[in-house]
């Protein structure tokens, strides 16, 4: 029996796959469970229209990720930190500070993004970041510490 998997199932198929199976397999454990329906002539249409349109998302998808990248390596994105009379920083700026940083001043929408840091920044001045937006495509963000005094 042919079906098309609508989830993953370990050792048999990926979601979208369309794939020939022993027909009391797919009666008795994949349609009833909900991993497969049958691959009818219009379910083979249908999949093949939703895959067009996942295709052609994930290309407009694309396309918004790199216009995004090169608008953070050309921007620094800034903020401010209490320091003393000396210069000793009061608190540090993290990865989630700075993605909400970057969605308060419109640089990034919902889409996916990291930041990636191995440790929060606690000193003044300009620091390299890198973002990644997914689909491998990773931007060079410049994040900007000023004081702040107390």
């Amino acid at each position: 029996m042919k079906i098309i998997f609508l989830k993953d199932k370990q050792g048999m198929g990926r979601k979208g796959e369309i794939k020939d199976v022993s027909d009391g397999y797919a009666r008795n454990f994949l349609l009833p469970n909900g991993y497969a329906k049958a691959a009818t002539p219009a379910a083979v249409k249908e999949h093949a229209a939703l895959k067009a349109a996942e295709n052609k998302e994930d290309a407009e998808l694309y396309s918004r990720l790199i216009e995004i990248k090169k608008l953070l390596t050309t921007r620094t994105l800034e903020f401010k930190l209490k320091t003393d009379k000396n210069g000793s920083v009061f608190g540090s700026i993290t990865k989630e500070i700075i993605l909400s940083g970057l969605r308060h001043t419109k640089l990034l929408g919902q889409e996916p993004a990291d930041i990636k840091m191995d440790r929060p920044i606690k000193e003044l001045g300009d620091h390299e970041s890198e973002v990644n937006l997914k689909k491998g495509i990773i931007a060079k963000l410049t994040v900007r510490i000023v004081s702040e005094l107390k």
